[in-house]
């Protein structure tokens, strides 16, 4: 018996210098949900997780709400701390760190997390959905560079290249057997 995680990266959202956890979609980012819940309307969902941040929930309460369901958020599906205070990092700054990161998976920028600590809070969660949800159809409202941890934890192949090539929004439906990962498939918008 298969389980299916759809991890849904979210639509479009302005880096606003602000609080992280604020950040909502821009108008465009509004117009990708739509074609998220379109695309996923008809693939039998049975239940909605999210990071509690509001781009990522944005992204899939549309698709909830059609379907009549709660979007349960987790604090250990937020996006990775970057920084001391939580704030964003600079698109200058951004490849280098992300190279750094992988390169190293314990390096953290000061007052940040390492890919490490990101990857074992968001795992944990996957595997608690995996078992809580055996041979159901999930949605994981996420973030990128969380979404290829997560994915990166059960293959080699979700590294930063990979991670690199997403897009906003993106969604990958990962079939699982048990705990363990037995295929992925990019599902087009």
């Amino acid at each position: 018996m298969s389980t299916f995680i759809y991890m849904v990266r979210h639509g479009e959202s302005p880096k606003t210098g602000g609080d992280e956890r604020e950040r909502g979609l821009s108008p465009k980012g509004e117009a990708d949900a739509r074609q998220v819940t379109a695309r996923l309307r008809s693939e039998g969902i049975h239940a909605f997780y999210s990071s509690p941040y509001v781009r990522a929930v944005q992204t899939i309460a549309d698709l909830a709400e059609e379907l009549g369901q709660e979007i349960v958020p987790d604090e250990a599906l937020k996006e990775k701390i970057w920084m001391e205070g939580n704030r964003p990092l600079p698109e200058d700054e951004l490849y280098p760190a992300l190279r750094k990161m992988y390169a190293d998976a314990d390096f953290a920028l000061p007052g940040g997390e390492s890919n490490n600590e990101c990857q074992a809070r968001a795992v944990q969660v996957l595997k608690d959905i995996l078992r809580k949800h055996p041979g159901e159809n999930i949605v994981i409202g996420t973030h990128g560079l969380v979404m290829a941890l997560m994915m990166g934890y059960f293959s080699a192949d979700y590294g930063l290249e990979f991670l690199m090539q997403t897009k906003k929004p993106d969604i990958y439906r990962m079939e699982f057997t048990g705990e363990k990962l037995s295929g992925v498939e990019r599902i087009p918008l």
